[in-house]
């Protein structure tokens, strides 16, 4: 019994009422942001059109290499297969994960991370409002590719906005925003140096698999980082409202909500 419950305290160091907390936080959060995203009404032609103007940009900023890095990976099966299975995992198994393993073993930085998320969602929702964009993949013209439907079998552009899948919802890439507010964290937290490298560089590897697999442009990647920042400066000026609770890195080992 006593080894139960040392157990206990260290994988549920604020009980078992503050788990099924967290994950009703994280799951009525994401669901609100599956609903409103993909209740937004798709605006066709406004997408394309503001797909066309970021195209424009980039072209005028000699930074649209997104066709020319799809070609070049397209030649190899198992950049394109590895890049898509990671696209598909990226925002659930390995964010899962990674905020489970936060909760267990670094339960004093979860709350930081878990606000930063929540933070990042409402504002990728007003993203998706002011600027419904096409992702890459819609432009045959430019020489994309879907990577992720040749790799699944399944063309999601095949599928009607609905309530949980609006296709033009591109801008900012919560990919690359994900990436950050994960890796970044756990590159502090964790004790391996080979973990602290791989996490810090996640979100790289996170940015050239969207441009891989023709989801994103490189301006989504940008916007998803801006997303990512603002985030945690809102997570640190809310720690400074409950410091005990949602600083990163805190000790102390109070109730948190």
């Amino acid at each position: 019994m006593v080894r139960a419950r040392s157990l206990l305290a260290r994988f549920m160091p604020h009980g078992p009422w503050d788990v099924v907390r967290q994950v009703a936080i994280f799951a009525a959060a994401y669901l609100a942001y599956r609903l409103v995203r993909g209740g937004i009404d798709g605006r066709a032609a406004t997408a394309f059109e503001n797909a066309r103007s970021l195209i424009d940009i980039e072209r005028g900023l000699h930074v649209f290499v997104e066709p020319s890095v799809q070609a070049w990976a397209s030649g190899s099966g198992v950049i394109t297969d590895v890049a898509s299975w990671i696209y598909l995992n990226a925002q659930t198994t390995v964010s899962v994960s990674a905020l489970v393993w936060l909760y267990l073993f670094r339960n004093s930085s979860f709350y930081f991370v878990r606000n930063m998320m929540v933070v990042a969602m409402v504002l990728a929702l007003i993203g998706y409002i002011v600027y419904p964009a096409a992702p890459p993949r819609m432009f045959p013209e430019w020489g994309f590719q879907d990577s992720v439907a040749h790799f699944t079998g399944i063309d999601p552009d095949q599928a009607k906005v609905s309530a949980l899948f609006n296709p033009y919802a591109a801008v900012p890439s919560m990919h690359v925003a994900f990436a950050l507010m994960i890796g970044w964290p756990l590159a502090k937290l964790v004790r391996w140096r080979a973990l602290r490298v791989f996490w810090f560089t996640y979100p790289f590897l996170v940015t050239f698999v969207i441009v891989v697999t023709a989801n994103h442009f490189l301006a989504d990647a940008v916007l998803g980082a801006m997303v990512a920042a603002v985030s945690a400066y809102s997570a640190a000026w809310l720690a400074r409202a409950r410091p005990e609770a949602w600083r990163f890195g805190r000790r102390s080992a109070e109730l948190t909500a």
